[in-house]
Parts: C-alpha cells; structure tokens; sequence
C-alpha cells in the first residue's frame, strides 16, 4: 500500500529542476535528462526512481529549453487580431487542435497593436513557422524568418513582396463577390449595397470589386459603405444609414460579422421582413451564420480546407519552396435572402 503523501508545503518561487528531481531520486541530473528522452538508455530501476521523483515534485520537461538544442522546434507562432470575430474565433480553434494532433505547441499573440513586433519576438522563441491571420508582414520581417529557418504561411493576407518567401493560402475572394452579386440579381434585387468596412484589406477588396462588377454588367446599381473597422457595430450602423428611404433591397456584407450586423439591425432596430424587404449574403460561413435565429446565405470558404493547407504548409521542410493554395468557395443557401426569381 501506497504511504500518504505528505501535505503540500507553501509554493515554490521557481519550476522544479532536472536537478531537484536528481537529487531526490539519487542519480545524475544527466539520468534524469535521459529518462525523459524517448530511446535514450537508463536502466529500469533509476527510471522508476526519477519518475517517481518527478511526481512527487511535481517536475515538468523544460521544452522551450529543449527547444533550443533542436533543428526544428515544435513551436508554431499564431499572429492574429479581432480573435471576437466568429470565422477567425473558429479559424483559430480548427487550426489549435490540429496543431495538438500533430504535437505541435501553438504560440498564440494578438497583433492589434502592430504585426511587426509581435513577429520579431516570436522568433525570439525559435518558432518553426508563423502562421499570419491578420495584418500585413513587411518584406524585411519576412526575409528575417526565412533567415531563421522559420516559415511564413500568410492567409488571406496580401501577396509578399517579389522575392520574399511565403506561404500564401488565399479564398478565391472574386469568385466569392461574384457568387453573391449572381444571387442578389436573381432574387430580383435591382438597388444593392456592399459594406466593405474602413479596413479594406485585399481580400475584403476582391470581393467588393468583384461584386461591383457583376452588377455592372447586370445594370444594377451599388453603394460602397467603406467605413469602420471589420465588426458587427460596423454592419449595424452600416444599415441605419443605407436602409433609410433609399430603396435597397440587397446587400452583400464581405463578412459575415458585417452581414449579420446588418441583419439583425434590419429586422428588430429597422422594423424590416428579411428577405421580404431585404436580401443579406455575408462571406465565410463562420458557425454562427449557420444558427436558426441568423439563417445567413453566405459564401463559404470551407475551414476544413484552409486548416489542411495550414498544416500542410507547416510540414514542409525550412528551405522547400513557397506553397500557393487557392481555398474554393462556394454559396450556401440560407433564408435571408429571397427566393431566385423563376425564369
């Protein structure tokens, strides 16, 4: 039988050392490195001696540490921002899990105040690869990983630099403006709006510009509203502004954050029938568009494919060439916009 443990003393200032545990167990710091090192030789007895030391310390592997003595570290660096946004929200925890199933520790930091330096003090970590969801990165902080022997995987980022070495795994943001604008015009809509927000980054841009010019060559008028960060208070005010006496009855949010802001100001601040009086299609598909109470026609860009991408462009060798994958997108069919007109 098991003796009792004694009780717990006050809390220690510091981790517990391989050389706490050595010493408590009666071996070298160096059995003790090898006894937590997979195929490396220590005999059986000293073994359950360490093991049963660690546990009574409480000792955990220094892996950072270990990390340094490694070629490749097991580290991968996640830059992102507005982690409130529900498509990046499920973008971060599809890619955080497939990153533990390949043992793989995500780094995460939030680069709302600035990628620049978020970037350089993850190589501070000795980080494989930093993965990009937000932001733009500056050729030379590029340039900077690859001489660190880290990859870069931008998503949906803007094109790097001629030069510079990247991973890029893009939606096709056109096709996805020109989905939208082909269902809105189907549905009857003939005074459409599209509300990009003040970010106006290159993917949000593609599909503005691209469902512009579907309507144009339909003779449907647009409004642009280019103001406010990417949000839902952003879709909301969006909404307040165009829906007031001007006869839209289409708008195309270019994500869904956006679209459900307009959405729900329209139907419970605006007093209007979606899609009776209004057709919204927003762009990504995060979880929440698909609920009962938001029912959003929206374009998808799968998760599951941007997640395999990742992962693929993460497994790749330091020095291997950049990786370019298009992520397909596809319109999903809900009730908040209209029914397609019958031929």
């Amino acid at each position: 039988m098991t003796p009792p443990r004694p009780p717990l003393g006050p809390p220690r200032s510091r981790f517990v050392s391989a050389a706490d545990v050595a010493r408590l167990a009666g071996v070298s710091r160096s059995a003790v490195s090898r006894a937590f090192t997979p195929g490396a030789q220590v005999s059986e007895q000293a073994r359950a001696r360490i093991l049963e030391a660690a546990e009574e310390l409480g000792y955990r592997v220094n892996r950072l540490a270990r990390t340094l003595h490694q070629e490749r570290s097991d580290l991968v660096g996640v830059v992102g921002g507005n982690f409130s946004n529900p498509y990046i929200s499920a973008q971060l925890d599809a890619l955080s899990k497939a990153l533990h199933a390949r043992r793989l520790q995500c780094l995460l930091m939030n680069g709302a105040g600035g990628v620049s330096e978020d970037l350089k003090r993850l190589l501070d970590y000795r980080v494989r690869t930093v993965v990009l969801l937000s932001g733009a990165a500056p050729d030379a902080l590029i340039r900077l990983c690859a001489q660190n022997g880290a990859r870069m995987v931008l998503i949906n980022r803007p094109r790097p630099p001629k030069g510079a070495r990247a991973d890029l795994i893009l939606a096709d943001s056109a096709r996805g403006g020109r989905l939208a604008a082909e269902r809105l015009a189907r549905a009857g809509c003939h005074n459409v709006a599209v509300v990009i927000s003040g970010s106006r980054t290159s993917a949000k841009i593609d599909r503005a510009e691209a469902f512009c010019s579907e309507m144009a060559l339909r003779g449907i008028p647009v409004t642009r509203w280019v103001d406010g960060p990417n949000s839902y208070e952003t879709g909301a005010e969006a909404a307040r502004v165009l829906l007031q006496g001007t006869g839209i009855d289409g708008i195309f949010g270019v994500t869904d954050e956006i679209a459900l802001g307009v959405l729900n100001t329209a139907r419970f601040e605006l007093g209007l029938r979606v899609p009776e009086d209004l057709s919204v299609i927003g762009f990504d598909d995060a979880p929440i568009s698909g609920w009962s109470s938001h029912a959003l026609t929206t374009v998808s860009q799968s998760l599951e494919d941007l997640t395999r991408a990742t992962m693929e462009a993460i497994a790749l060798p330091a020095e291997a060439a950049p990786m370019l994958y298009e992520v397909p997108v596809r319109l999903v069919e809900r009730g908040s916009a209209r029914a397609p007109l019958s031929p």
